[in-house]
């Protein structure tokens, strides 16, 4: 039977215009950096695409070597698009990235004009897309010119294989230059993908006063602080946790100390009638500035739990208050070379 879309999936949904662009987000968007490569069930990956864009959530995130392994996630994708999704290409904002490493070699990854656009060209191979919605550079090359970096994605623009383009992980500095290069190339900077949670406060001094500056968008990442702002982790490291498989979150960061503030910030939460996850989402989009939350989901019910937190009132100033004495940097920041680099 094929998939029709749920009529009423815009009425409950907010949206947010990305910066001074005419693009508006979810203010919850989905993720495939988990869960959808080719080590899961594909039919997991496309209950959990399917029940998001009924439930209103129009971007999907993805980067050339999602997976695993490497690519699987957008191969994955690609075959969603094509089960169910193809239809409503007009309605969703797909983006990549890239910037890690992908494939052997010199010209496997970082910021050259030759690795980003030959990337991009297999990621829209395996998703089987004329072009994307948004382009990342996904790190800061330190070793690039970054009118090179820059330079590719402008070109990305007007090849007609990207709508709008934008960086992850750079610093405040790095990414007034990047926006002045794109500016003056007539292809304005859409957005910035940082990581950006309770225990990761990074972007509050200077990256969102940047961003508001050159009209540039916010999507955090890592909201939940690799699952530790979640109940996962309250009692221990549970089998099959991210954490005991070494996942992007090593057991080495749930310390006494954060666990305490975690213990704390659930405790609040409670309070609220939330779980910790909707609260670590409620606070990362209380910025207006902060366009859109992107979350992972290892299954529908996972899904349609962190959405609601969308349903929950705003934090009062005194609950923000309470909440300043657990949220406090706890040395999690997996991606402070690139955002830290001048």
């Amino acid at each position: 039977m094929s998939y029709l879309a749920d009529s009423a999936r815009y009425d409950q949904m907010t949206y947010r215009r990305t910066g001074r662009s005419g693009l508006k987000l979810p203010a919850i968007s989905l993720g495939l950096w988990h869960n959808f490569g080719g080590d899961r069930p594909y039919e997991s990956g496309r209950g959990i695409a399917r029940r998001a864009f009924d439930l209103g959530v129009t971007h999907f995130d993805l980067a050339n070597n999602y997976g695993p392994p490497y690519g699987s996630a957008e191969t994955t994708f690609g075959q969603i698009l094509k089960d169910d999704l193809r239809p409503y290409r007009d309605e969703l904002v797909i983006s990549t990235k890239a910037g890690y490493d992908m494939w052997a070699g010199p010209y496997g990854e970082w910021g050259s004009r030759k690795y980003l656009l030959s990337s991009l060209d297999q990621s829209l191979t395996r998703m089987g897309l004329d072009y994307v919605d948004i382009f990342y550079s996904h790190r800061f090359d330190p070793e690039t010119p970054l009118e090179e970096t820059m330079g590719a994605l402008v070109s990305a623009v007007q090849q007609g294989k990207a709508l709008y383009v934008g960086i992850s992980s750079y610093s405040p500095a790095k990414t007034r230059e990047a926006a002045e290069l794109l500016r003056s190339a007539g292809v304005p900077l859409l957005i910035h993908q940082p990581s950006y949670s309770m225990l990761n406060r990074w972007i509050e001094p200077e990256l969102l006063d940047a961003l508001e500056e050159v009209g540039a968008g916010c999507i955090a990442f890592s909201p939940l602080a690799q699952g530790m702002l979640t109940d996962r982790y309250l009692n221990g490291v549970p089998e099959g946790s991210r954490a005991s498989q070494g996942k992007s979150l090593s057991t080495d960061l749930l310390t006494e100390q954060n666990l305490g503030r975690i213990r704390s910030l659930n405790e609040i939460a409670k309070s609220r009638g939330q779980s910790l996850a909707q609260l670590a989402l409620t606070w990362t989009i209380r910025d207006p500035r902060v366009t859109s939350a992107l979350i992972g989901a290892s299954s529908v019910g996972q899904l349609e739990q962190n959405l609601a937190a969308l349903q929950a009132p705003p934090l009062t100033d005194d609950e923000l208050a309470e909440i300043d004495k657990y949220a406090v940097e706890s040395g999690i920041d997996l991606w402070a070379t690139s955002s830290q680099a001048d």
